[in-house]
């Protein structure tokens, strides 16, 4: 089996909730180990096959804090070769229509880069906002969340995304 680590950036707790559903749904902390990105190190990507990123936009299109550190300070330091990647985030479509997922579409575009390939892609379809940095060919380039106006729909969105991950990531 695939070794997936989760790793992650929040700032009210949304996203750090987010993913402790997301190891859930996948069969717990067996399966997926999360890392809480303000924690983590360089070495600590080595250790897996597969990788989710979470991470919310932040004010007007930001990473969260602590992301943009780790983005600015050690991601070029990761390799993702051989890597799948899949994104998630967690965002307002309505307060900010203008950059809806704007920080998974800053790391995905980065990580790609540094030669990860991602995974996890998500339709559109359901969400209202303007422009999103994470959208590529018509879809998000991970799940997106929306805790502030669309919360009764998260549970049902997680769930199908992992089960797709599950086949992305031959688990």
């Amino acid at each position: 089996m695939a070794k997936i680590g989760l790793f992650f950036g929040t700032q009210t707790g949304n996203t750090e909730t987010i993913a402790e559903a997301i190891q859930k749904e996948f069969g717990g902390d067996s399966v997926v180990t999360m890392h809480d990105i303000a924690q983590a190190s360089v070495d600590d990507f080595s250790e897996y096959d597969c990788l989710i990123m979470g991470c919310p936009t932040w004010n007007v299109g930001e990473l969260q804090s602590d992301w943009a550190g780790f983005y600015d300070d050690d991601l070029e330091n990761v390799s993702f070769v051989n890597k799948k990647v899949a994104y998630f985030g967690a965002g307002d479509q309505i307060g900010y229509a203008d950059n809806f997922q704007d920080a998974i579409g800053i790391l995905e575009e980065k990580i790609t880069e540094l030669g990860g390939t991602t995974v996890g892609y998500w339709s559109t379809e359901g969400y209202d906002f303007s422009e999103s940095k994470a959208v590529k060919n018509g879809k998000f380039v991970g799940l997106a969340i929306d805790e502030d106006n669309q919360s009764e729909l998260t549970s049902d969105r997680i769930k199908a995304w992992v089960s797709q991950l599950k086949r992305d990531f031959g688990v």
